[in-house]
């Protein structure tokens, strides 16, 4: 039976290949362009940088930058809250019938709850809490909101 030949491995492969970085710094000048520091006392003088002034405006920069994401992640956040608080408020409600997508209904305050009406705040003397649109996605998107009623307020007495 023949003998298979030894296949060599990787290593062994780039193991006899001479290394072209370690031939370029054979020579001491050839090093010395390489190194942080000085190689002889005719080199010239290694000066480091003043970066304080460019960390400043860099630090600055980016804190404001930072800073007004916040504040937009934030509004974004309370907007999702409000929402969420008046689709639950609405979905609450006595609602009397089966509301169309893409219409505008009423939300009023009675003696005996909340209520969901098509009747506008005009033609009725309830207090009305605001107008809002069923989206097609079953969400409901405040149009108008009493000036004298928060959502806010309310979730917390709630």
């Amino acid at each position: 039976m023949a003998k298979r030949a030894r296949i060599p491995s990787v290593p062994e492969i780039l193991s006899d290949v001479p290394d072209p970085l370690d031939a370029a710094l054979d020579g001491r000048e050839k090093r010395a362009a390489f190194l942080p520091y000085p190689a002889s006392r005719l080199a010239p003088r290694i000066v480091p940088q003043d970066l304080t002034s460019f960390k400043t405006r860099g630090i600055g920069r980016v804190e404001r930058e930072l800073q007004q994401e916040l504040v937009e992640l934030r509004e974004r956040y309370l907007a999702v809250i409000d929402a969420f608080n008046w689709n639950k408020l609405i979905y609450e409600s006595q609602i009397s019938f089966e509301p169309v997508t893409g219409e505008i209904y009423h939300l009023y305050e009675m003696s005996e709850g909340r209520r969901l009406s098509m009747i506008g705040p005009r033609e009725w003397r309830q207090k009305w809490l605001g107008s809002f649109r069923l989206n097609a996605d079953g969400r409901w998107q405040a149009e108008d909101v009493a000036p004298d009623f928060n959502l806010r307020v309310w979730v917390g007495e709630h």
